[in-house]
């Protein structure tokens, strides 16, 4: 789940979906709206759509997939060999000729919610990313992007997570909640991240209430980037608002285009660990290789399915990966 710069389709993006209260000192996103964020349909919005985020396109023979596997307690699974996995483009199976494991460093945007219904959350917030960061490779680096009426940058490319943590101390929750936004800036600042492995952790409570991007049109640039995305769900058992109530499957949508997940997290408590599992995950993954029998470099759209054996019977695993790449032209 991890992407990584291969010229090939390699998506990272770890998600923690927050909102930040801008202050004088940050870093204002710039946004212009389009006339209508929805309609998927409209040229225009497609053209600034692909303007924003190139597509990830694989101009070379071997294609490399990053994969995640975990188990039905969303823990890592970490002793697969090449045998336990199965690929197919296009529906067509291929042979898998490269396959590793890896712990390359990676370039983490969080974003971190921050509106008014995270007031009660802060604290759990906080540790969840202090758990993260204890448990990630000690080479990484990263940004922190807080959003609540809209995102602003609380803490530029770093690698001193005592830092970030010191200006998240006065983070004060208040406003709505303009996560798409958030999220269009994250995968902005990521384009010109110093590791080509690139993740988004996200960390929200709701849905989106805020933003002038539309669902559509950031999926579609999601899509597009070598970025894998994580949400952190804080989602409450009786939902209060209709934002709440679509805000699981609105991050659903968006996390799993990057071949990223979202974990729905019903008790706060629990935010922690998660995050730990998360940022562990982020260094089990998988790098499986093939060479598409089908050379044509046509500039199509071609869909990846990973398949995985379990090594013990009645197992259940799942699989998390890039759906597709786009096949360059020459």
């Amino acid at each position: 789940m991890f992407s990584g710069k291969y010229h090939s389709p390699l998506f990272l993006v770890f998600i923690f979906v927050c909102c930040v209260l801008p202050s004088s000192s940050q870093t204002p996103v710039h946004i212009t709206p389009t006339r209508n964020p929805e309609a998927a349909s409209s040229s225009l919005s497609s053209e600034r759509a692909l303007d924003r985020a190139k597509p990830i396109r694989v101009n070379v023979d071997l294609v490399l997939v990053p994969v995640t596997v975990v188990d039905a307690a969303n823990h890592p699974v970490t002793t697969l060999a090449r045998e336990n996995f199965t690929l197919f483009e296009n529906d067509k199976q291929q042979a898998v000729r490269h396959f590793s494991k890896e712990d390359g460093p990676i370039s983490v945007g969080i974003l971190l919610d921050l509106s008014f219904s995270m007031k009660d959350k802060m604290d759990a917030a906080k540790q969840a990313l202090h758990r993260f960061f204890e448990n990630s490779n000690p080479e990484d680096d990263y940004f922190v992007i807080g959003f609540s009426d809209q995102p602003a940058l609380l803490s530029d490319a770093t690698h001193s997570t005592a830092s970030i943590e010191d200006k998240l101390a006065f983070a004060v929750p208040r406003g709505n909640t303009a996560l798409l936004d958030a999220i269009y800036m994250g995968v902005t600042r990521l384009q010109t991240a110093r590791y080509s492995r690139r993740a988004l952790i996200i960390i929200s409570d709701g849905g989106d209430n805020h933003s002038r991007y539309g669902k559509n049109e950031i999926r579609r640039i999601v899509q597009e980037a070598d970025v894998e995305i994580y949400g952190l769900g804080l989602f409450s058992k009786v939902f209060k608002t209709y934002e709440e109530w679509a805000g699981e499957h609105l991050l659903t949508e968006i996390t799993e285009a990057t071949g990223g997940r979202t974990i729905a997290i019903n008790d706060v408590n629990k935010l922690p660990d998660v995050a730990a599992d998360i940022s562990r995950e982020l260094r089990n993954q998988y790098v499986l290789g093939y060479s598409s029998s089908n050379d044509a470099h046509d500039a199509q759209w071609r869909k990846i399915k990973v398949r995985v054996l379990p090594p013990t019977s009645g197992v259940v695993l799942h699989v998390y990966n890039k759906q597709k790449y786009l096949r360059q032209d020459r």
